[in-house]
């Protein structure tokens, strides 16, 4: 019913390694939200788990329709370039939009904005 049972034995453990990686560093950045404190210390464990999570996703993706089609598949690497890119900088400007509201709203426990 499947191609995936043409796979080779090699291919299928790698493959299988890369999603099980791929899952738990998506599932230790979930538990990174879940434990962290305040917005600034949780906003880093789910963006690493998941740039690095859905790296491993891509690349067992590549592995395994690259060995079942005997040519190179690269579809993925635009979809690793997009989250590659994306994730920090919508990391970074929540992390900003954050800073300033916390910052117009007086709040002592975070730093004051650089003079200059």
């Amino acid at each position: 019913m499947t191609h995936l049972t043409e796979l080779p034995d090699w291919a299928a453990l790698l493959v299988a390694l890369l999603l099980l990686a791929g899952a738990g560093l998506a599932l230790i950045g979930s538990f990174g939200l879940l434990r962290l404190g305040s917005f600034y210390e949780r906003i880093h464990a789910p963006t690493l788990g998941s740039t690095l999570g859905i790296g491993c996703v891509l690349i067992a993706s590549m592995l395994c329709f690259s060995v079942l089609e005997s040519r190179l598949v690269l579809h993925e690497v635009l979809i690793t370039a997009l989250m590659v890119i994306t994730t920090p900088v919508t990391l970074m400007l929540l992390a900003r939009a954050a800073l300033y509201r916390d910052r117009s709203e007086g709040d002592d426990s975070v730093p004051p904005p650089p003079a200059g």
